[in-house]
């Protein structure tokens, strides 16, 4: 009976080529099979380093079928490379569904690790304190602003990945909710147009609210310092002063004078449903 073979999980650069690991390019080679979210993109890395090792297709739309296939093959002594398009398999993408089926066949998994893009930008930031790694956020506005007041008294440094289409709003929310956080953005992170903003979320939300981004961005937001107060007197008279400058009103209004006086928006919304049932607010 053949032995059982192994299921390697292989990091590869996010953008800079040069990032992989001498390690990572002997399994590549070694390997009887490499499983990738795209053989188009992964063809491309494995040519630039002369290797010829057989490819397969993996990702989210056959996993359910693919997944088992691999298996097999694993199971009948195959050694296999698990790769995604950018990274660390595993974070955010189908790698983790064939991983954890591999451990239920008795299939020996071996992490070869590297880059991953959510660390990366961690090591940027300067940020200190335990971490919560969120991925890819929801793309609705209602969802996406419903886990960001969930998110708000979240103790902890916080990751997360966020399409340029979305990024300026995302600030715009995470200011509303979180603006007693610092951030930092990078967009197209160890590739030759890497850019990164750092500072308080308000600041950084203004700043970049009428620059085109392009390229995938990572956000770390730190620790949220201490929440300041205000009196209730003051802050409803900055209400009802931003709300005849802007014109905005409803959360709309809580979360633009929450993001400029750097209080929670829920100090600021509660006072606003207080100025409404007094009349004194539309």
């Amino acid at each position: 009976m053949s032995p059982i073979g192994t299921l390697y999980i292989v990091a590869t650069p996010i953008g800079n080529l040069e990032d992989i690991t001498l390690r990572a390019l002997r399994v590549l080679k070694e390997a009887d099979l490499i499983a990738a979210e795209d053989t188009r993109h992964t063809r491309r890395l494995l040519s630039h380093f002369g290797i010829k090792t057989p490819l397969i297709s993996y990702h989210a739309h056959n996993q359910a079928s693919r997944g088992p296939e691999l298996i097999r093959r694993l199971t009948a002594g195959e050694n296999m490379a698990l790769v995604s398009d950018a990274g660390t398999p595993g974070f955010s993408d189908p790698g983790a569904d064939l991983v954890a089926r591999a451990w239920e066949a008795e299939v020996k998994v071996e992490a070869i690790p590297g880059p991953a893009a959510g660390v990366a930008a961690l090591s940027l930031s300067g940020f200190k304190g335990d971490i919560l790694f969120v991925g890819f956020l929801p793309r609705g506005e209602g969802r996406r602003l419903k886990m960001f007041q969930a998110l708000a008294p979240e103790p902890r440094v916080i990751i997360m990945y966020e399409s340029p289409r979305r990024l300026v709003r995302t600030l715009t929310e995470l200011a509303g909710t979180m603006p007693n956080r610092e951030v930092l953005v990078v967009r197209e992170l160890t590739k030759k147009f890497e850019q990164t903003w750092r500072g308080p979320v308000t600041d950084i939300a203004r700043k970049l609210q009428d620059i085109e981004i392009r390229g995938e961005c990572a956000l770390v937001l730190s620790c949220p310092a201490a929440a300041a107060t205000m009196p209730p007197a003051d802050l409803a008279d900055c209400l009802l002063k931003a709300a005849e400058e802007s014109g905005l009103r409803g959360r709309r209004l809580a979360d633009r004078v929450a993001g400029d006086l750097k209080i929670p928006r829920r100090q600021v919304y509660q006072t606003y449903l207080a100025l409404k049932e007094q009349g004194r607010m539309e």
